[in-house]
């Protein structure tokens, strides 16, 4: 039996004035109160109740203690009212991490509406790329694309990632149109990533790679937007990166009919967090509303 069901006993003989009172109360055997309190004075090594006298009584030590130990469980009453307040009603911080160019193209336009429908939360924003550390870092959603490793981490998957080849109308008038995946090596390509990614691929019955002569490399998805807009290239882009300005004209999809991939097979994005068990309020309001958006 825990020390804190002891404490909880010894209040209540001290508050009710007898250990017969405090085994109805409980509905336990007035012998097993006995027991407990006395463990506790061992614990404690002095005596706290009096029981040399006909109506039971504190001894010194034990009106202070008894005036201490109060303070201690309306403490733990008040977390316990806390946190059921937390699990009732989505409040509290929420930190989020999120990649930079799906940050700031996607989620970051929709944050004002999610702030305004839910006024009792405090979002903490990271954008980067690096892989995070859930638990020692205190994220409680981080929202990452590529193919899911296995973990033990719980991953909610928000959307397929469908790239597209893109490039300014100005670029393919100067530089023409290609019409399959061997002419790009022709065109100058815009890679997302670092030296080395030499390669993006053609989906179909296998996964085909194709040589590029990929000039420029870039690691922002909003860095690669901006250099095909401006007549650099093409590139294979996220389409929600990009669909806007192809809607407007700025940009033109090339081979739309294909699929193609930066890796050899589809991705997906998703929000990773950590309890299946005990989602809060805060989480799930998070996950629901910004699945939502992303519906087609």
């Amino acid at each position: 039996m825990s020390q804190l069901t002891r404490i909880h006993y010894f209040n209540t003989v001290a508050e009710l004035g007898s250990i017969s009172a405090a085994s109805n109360f409980y509905d336990i055997q007035p012998s097993s109160i006995s027991r407990q309190i006395a463990v506790l004075e061992k614990e404690l090594g002095v005596r706290l109740l009096n029981r040399n006298t006909r109506n039971l009584g504190l001894t010194e030590a034990g009106r202070k203690y008894f005036e201490y130990s109060q303070r201690i469980i309306s403490e733990i009453d008040s977390a316990k009212r806390a946190v059921s307040d937390l699990q009732d009603k989505p409040r509290g911080v929420l930190r989020v991490s999120l990649t930079v160019g799906f940050g700031e193209m996607v989620i970051l336009p929709l944050v004002t509406r999610f702030m305004e429908k839910y006024p009792e939360i405090k979002l903490e924003l990271e954008l980067t790329e690096r892989v995070v550390d859930m638990v020692d870092e205190n994220i409680d959603i981080a929202v990452r694309s590529g193919l899911l490793h296995d973990s033990n981490l719980v991953a909610t998957h928000l959307q397929d990632n469908n790239f597209i080849l893109c490039a300014s109308p100005i670029y393919l008038k100067k530089y023409g149109v290609p019409l399959s995946s061997n002419e790009l090596i022709d065109h100058t390509c815009l890679c997302y990533g670092f030296a080395g990614w030499k390669e993006w691929y053609l989906l179909g019955d296998a996964a085909q790679p194709i040589p590029l002569s990929n000039r420029i490399t870039i690691n922002s998805v909003n860095g690669q937007k901006q250099l095909i807009i401006n007549d650099s290239g093409i590139a294979l882009i996220p389409r929600w990166a990009v669909k806007e300005d192809v809607k407007q004209g700025k940009l033109s999809v090339i081979m739309p009919s294909l699929t193609f991939s930066p890796s050899e097979k589809l991705t997906s994005t998703y929000a990773i967090y950590q309890n299946r068990e005990f989602v809060s309020p805060k989480i799930r309001v998070f996950l629901d509303f910004i699945k939502q958006e992303l519906l087609p």
